[in-house]
């Protein structure tokens, strides 16, 4: 019996998705200046919920009750999880924040093994984040506070992958601009009172919907389209690298340098992702398939 065979195309269409993230997520951070960090939140998630309504139209399906109460949560767990990454990218580097934040689908990951070897990955995970724990001597004296808020975005992220599955199940793609919508809804007033309309003006609309487009419309396009010709095992393994381009994409640009003990941190944790989707059980895909909106 032969292997079937993977084509490449889907694997590039997955690459280009995750470089459109964090070169979304970049940009996003060049909005900080003039918003700040909650009112770039904002101003993103409003405008990706409009580009995700218009070409999804999640109107056409009617959630019952406890249906929304199962979105609502989906919602706000996304965008508590852009409010955190987003205050984290504004104290410490972009590839650092989102490194830590991948711990929250590795946590959820583990959870569902329940396998010996995988303590073997929790090891190495634990091992990057102290590495990356702000120390003077070792990595530049990271905000402890950035770390804090990117541990706290993982977590989220991990909430969120365990009410995607079902919200995936039932509503798939319309399910993910209900939940964009909701999130707006919580976190932009959250995020506009913060940073108040000093720094608004319309010259910034290009840049906060290229922002949108990026993060979240195109990435998610891309990656529904992916999902359909790769297994499951390879797509997760192929996430894996998220941290890596978040990094590269700080370097380009933000001129966001790290250190050797910052790059191995990264390193430990994104082998430590590697290793659970290599060894894991054959999961559901839906986990492994939700949109990756940071």
């Amino acid at each position: 019996m032969h292997a079937q065979r993977v084509p490449l195309w889907p694997v590039g269409l997955l690459m280009v998705s995750m470089m459109s993230i964090q070169g979304g997520a970049s940009l996003a951070k060049q909005l900080f200046p003039m918003v700040g960090a909650s009112g770039a939140t904002a101003c993103r998630l409003i405008a990706g919920a409009l580009l995700l309504l218009l070409v999804l139209r999640p109107w056409r399906k009617r959630p019952s009750a406890r249906d929304w109460k199962l979105l609502t949560v989906y919602g706000v767990s996304l965008g508590v999880m852009n409010y955190l990454l987003y205050q984290s990218i504004d104290r410490i580097p972009l590839g650092i924040a989102v490194a830590l934040e991948f711990t929250g689908p590795l946590a959820v990951a583990t959870l569902k093994s329940h396998r010996a070897v995988d303590l073997l990955w929790v090891a190495l995970a634990l091992g990057g984040i102290v590495l990356l724990m702000p120390h003077d001597s070792l990595n530049g004296s990271l905000d402890p506070l950035g770390v804090a808020f990117a541990l706290g975005a993982g977590a989220c992220w991990g909430i969120y992958i365990w009410f995607g599955q079902k919200v995936g199940t039932d509503f798939g793609a319309e399910g993910v601009a209900i939940g964009v919508t909701i999130a707006a809804l919580v976190i932009a007033p959250i995020g506009l009172a913060q940073s108040g309309f000093e720094g608004f003006s319309w010259s910034i609309v290009p840049l906060v919907a290229m922002v949108a487009l990026l993060s979240t419309a195109l990435p998610y396009a891309l990656e529904i389209v992916a999902l359909r010709h790769l297994p499951t095992t390879m797509f997760g393994t192929l996430m894996s690298l998220e941290p890596a381009l978040a990094a590269l994409s700080g370097l380009l640009f933000l001129a966001e340098f790290l250190t050797l003990v910052q790059w191995l941190a990264i390193s430990a944790i994104m082998a430590a992702s590697i290793g659970t989707t290599l060894t894991g059980r054959s999961r559901n895909k839906s986990w492994e398939s939700a949109p990756v909106p940071d």
